[in-house]
């Protein structure tokens, strides 16, 4: 009869126990790599919208995928009126909206679900300025933009991420020679890149007004300065450089852009350029700017009788050079928005009822149709969560 050799048991038994722990911590590994993998290719995109056209029932959210541009549609989230621009808390657990409703104008709060995209309305508090047409939030408070109210609205967040009473409105007066600027019409806040100025376009005056932002004031805006425009160009939208050393204004009666060499609250033009030929003799409409998470190309929509995409590369020296127009495949490219990845650019066209999927190479920043569309009544603003 053999003897056995238990230590060399114990041995081979701990060996094949360990290689069975290890088989199994790689594969609980790989998974979760799969799943973070999965997790990173897949984003909310929330879509605000008008409702007083019939068509839409609220703020739409979909699934994308940022590697196929597939979308799945998941909620909508029914209690808004024109809720037709949107912005995420920096967590993505809230979700702010403007209630664009004339004399009724408000902003609304509500609890964001990341995974099935569901929104619960929290409440809802006059802006005391009529039609807030943009929306903003650093986490402390929420801004907004109204147009027809030619102000700037500014609320505190609650902790439980509701809408105090309107904390501050900044009122603008001022017109300019277009007959569309017989007041102030107000068409975007927003911040510097350090958070320490707000920055105001007033398509009514002509004018960017430029505040500091104490987020512990009583009083968070104060202003600063205001820098004219050429009249009747109509400013409507800012976009910073990622590097945050410049700036590039939409004008949106003469399709425009101006580039700002920026510094501290200071905007110094560099260079103003066309979006259209130069025989180009319809409406352009000019609408929104973006500029790629690289800081290599920018974009700007015009609708009118354009419908356009206009694409530049963004120059060591900040200065913009032409790549290409592109048609958005629809009418009235309200608001656009480059997904996460940066491999997408999307379009919602305002009469068209469809948002349009282009692919977006990134070496060149050209734009080729992706094929893929989503279908949505009045489609105005497209936001993607991080």
């Amino acid at each position: 009869m053999r003897k056995i050799n238990f230590c060399a048991f114990f041995i081979y038994f701990y060996l094949l126990s360990n290689r069975f722990m290890l088989k199994k911590t790689l594969l609980l590994a790989l998974w979760s790599v799969q799943i973070m993998t999965a997790s990173a290719q897949h984003h909310k995109l929330v879509i605000g919208t008008y409702t007083n056209k019939g068509n839409s029932e609220g703020i739409y959210v979909y699934d994308f995928d940022s590697k196929t541009a597939e979308t799945k549609q998941l909620s909508v989230i029914k209690n808004a009126s024109n809720p037709s621009y949107v912005t995420l808390s920096k967590n993505g657990d809230f979700l702010y909206s403007v209630y664009e409703d004339g004399t009724n104008s408000a902003a609304s709060a509500f609890k964001f679900n990341q995974q099935n995209g569901e929104g619960i309305f929290i409440n809802k508090e006059p802006t005391k300025g009529a039609n807030p047409c943009f929306i903003l939030t650093d986490g402390k408070h929420v801004l907004t933009a109204n147009y027809s109210g030619g102000s700037i609205s500014v609320f505190d967040i609650n902790a439980d991420g509701s809408l105090s009473k309107l904390k501050q409105s900044v009122q603008h007066t001022g017109s300019g020679p277009d007959k569309r600027q017989a007041s102030a019409h107000v068409h975007q806040v927003l911040f510097s890149p350090d958070k320490k100025y707000v920055f105001a376009s007033d398509l009514g005056e002509d004018k960017m007004y430029v505040y500091h932002y104490n987020a512990t004031a009583e009083q968070p805006l104060s202003f600063k300065t205001s820098i004219k425009t050429n009249a009747g160009s109509g400013p409507r939208h800012l976009a910073f450089s990622p590097n945050g050393k410049y700036a590039y204004l939409a004008h949106e009666f003469n399709g425009k852009i101006t580039a700002f060499s920026y510094s501290d609250g200071d905007l110094v033009p560099l260079q103003e350029v066309e979006t259209v030929a130069k025989n180009f003799t319809g409406k352009i409409d000019a609408a929104d700017i973006h500029i790629s998470a690289d800081g290599k190309f920018l974009y700007e929509s015009n609708r009118g009788d354009a419908n356009t995409i206009s694409v530049f590369t963004i120059q060591k020296d900040g200065k913009l050079s032409h790549v290409e127009n592109v048609s958005t495949l629809g009418k009235g490219p309200r608001n656009f928005s480059i997904d996460p990845s940066g491999n997408y650019l999307l379009v919602a066209h305002q009469y068209t009822n469809d948002v349009i999927i282009f692919n977006r190479n990134s070496k060149t920043g050209k734009l080729t149709d992706s094929g893929k569309r989503i279908q949505v009544g009045t489609p105005v603003c497209l936001v993607f969560s991080k």
